[in-house]
């Protein structure tokens, strides 16, 4: 049997879904820098604002409102004018949104930058995992989505590096005045470089097609197929699926026939969010001084934290195609729900163990990242038929958005009322409860292409 590395190394066609795929991803890696960005900040954001804990949660968040309005827009737009169009839109926001939360002069200024920066990444988060699916083969296209996860989670450890390194090798005086500016900053280049790595990728053919631009459409599944004749058999089918879904919007998505499916991305999107992964992404510094590790202990912490999510995505993007989407969707609710329940019972120790604290909380992020933090964009990027992939997949990331945004909104003041202690068992909890509904309703997609996938689900 061949091999993929030994296909992607020979097979041209297959070298161009690789090229789409890494590039479209470069949007990932932003989204995990700019979104990790607030965790090497927030302490001196604290310090120089004189924020209390409601303000801190407030500003981390902030983004979060911005990701909610971007992703509402996401699908109409990329429907409406192309997935391309909408990631080079989100390149720009990137660009500017970052400059300004840089050079912000107040915690309201930059609120709304942060707002801006959420925007940009509302649009990447619907539009990329969605338009890699598009033009990723059946068999590999769980390894290929999952890039976009990957490089968020080499975003997010790039960025706690970086306010690792700053932090260390400045005085906090400094820090709190100018450290959080250049953390915020460094995320420039890169928005830059996916600006212009976008311009020599293709239109999804699924879109072109369904906007009759046919020819087109052929023009790119004969780049990523093997030959003409299985680009014509793949535009026929593709074809076949328009045809049969030609009244589906809105309206049609919210009907019997597709109400199940809705409620699984819909949900699988939720709970990806509110089992507490971003109470880890944007507080850890401050959970492990909670626990009695000083600033330059913290931070380093965080790195391993970041290092540990991508080796683990690693796992999973080596796992998905062979094991599956809902097995690791099983595996991955009951073992976050142990590794929660260890944290919390980690602070309601007399004295924090903070070996035990940290072995707790990288089991968490090891577990998540091997099994939510992929498989749910995944699915979300698969389930929908093509008609309405782009509204659906919006109502799937605003209900992801629309969670991380009450994680990252009262963490702090869960904390603050309740102790951490109990507001780990309260995500442990959830994670038994997405457990139950996986075995219930989560079916598996493993291996088929999206049409099958659509006539399999939609069709019952």
């Amino acid at each position: 049997m061949v091999s993929h590395a030994h296909i992607t190394a020979n097979v041209p066609w297959m070298r161009n879904v690789l090229l789409i795929s890494l590039v479209t991803a470069v949007g990932g890696f932003l989204f995990g820098f700019d979104n990790g960005s607030i965790s090497g900040t927030v302490g001196f954001l604290q310090h120089k604002f004189a924020l209390d804990a409601d303000g801190i949660g407030w500003v981390t968040s902030s983004i979060i409102v911005g990701c909610i309005i971007g992703v509402a827009i996401a699908g109409p737009l990329s429907d409406a004018v192309g997935r391309k169009k909408v990631l080079l839109l989100t390149a720009l926001i990137f660009i500017f949104g970052v400059l300004g939360q840089a050079l912000a002069t107040s915690a309201q200024i930059l609120v709304w930058f942060r707002i801006l920066v959420g925007i940009g990444i509302g649009l990447e988060t619907t539009v990329a995992p969605m338009y890699i699916a598009e033009v990723s083969p059946a068999r590999i296209r769980g390894r290929l989505v999952s890039f976009n996860q990957l490089f968020n989670c080499i975003g997010n450890l790039a960025i706690f590096a970086i306010a690792a390194m700053i932090a260390s090798h400045a005085s906090e005086a400094w820090n709190i005045e100018n450290g959080w500016r250049v953390i915020f900053a460094t995320g420039i280049a890169p928005a830059i470089v996916f600006f212009f790595l976008l311009i020599g990728v293709p239109e999804s053919p699924r879109w072109l097609i369904r906007k009759g631009r046919e020819q087109s459409g052929l023009q790119v599944l004969c780049k990523i197929n093997p030959d003409e004749g299985a680009a014509r058999e793949q535009l026929a089918t593709i074809k076949s699926a328009l045809q049969s879904d030609s009244r589906a919007g809105l309206r049609e998505l919210l009907a019997p026939r597709l109400r199940k499916v809705l409620a699984i991305g819909f949900c699988v999107a939720l709970f990806q969010q509110i089992t507490g992964i971003n109470a880890i992404f944007y507080y850890a510094p401050e959970i492990f001084k909670t626990a009695g590790v000083d600033t330059s202990g913290a931070m380093s912490f965080t790195v391993l934290i970041g290092l540990m999510l991508v080796l683990s995505t690693l796992v999973s993007m080596w796992l998905i195609d062979k094991v599956g989407r809902r097995s690791l969707l099983i595996f991955g609710s009951m073992g976050m729900a142990l590794a929660l329940g260890g944290t919390g019972l980690m602070f309601r120790a007399s004295e924090p163990n903070t070996t035990g604290l940290l072995a707790c909380i990288l089991a968490y992020v090891i577990i998540f990242a091997a099994s939510w933090g992929t498989v749910a964009w995944v699915v979300i990027a698969e389930i929908f038929p093509t008609q309405v992939r782009g509204v659906a997949v919006s109502i799937a990331t605003f209900a992801l958005w629309g969670g991380n945004f009450i994680v990252a909104r009262f963490f702090p003041v869960l904390v603050e009322n309740i102790s951490a202690a109990n507001t780990f068992f309260i995500f442990s909890g959830v994670s038994l409860v997405a457990w139950i509904f996986v075995i219930a309703m989560v079916p598996e997609t493993k291996g088929k292409t999206l049409e099958q996938i659509e006539d399999d689900i939609h069709r019952k």
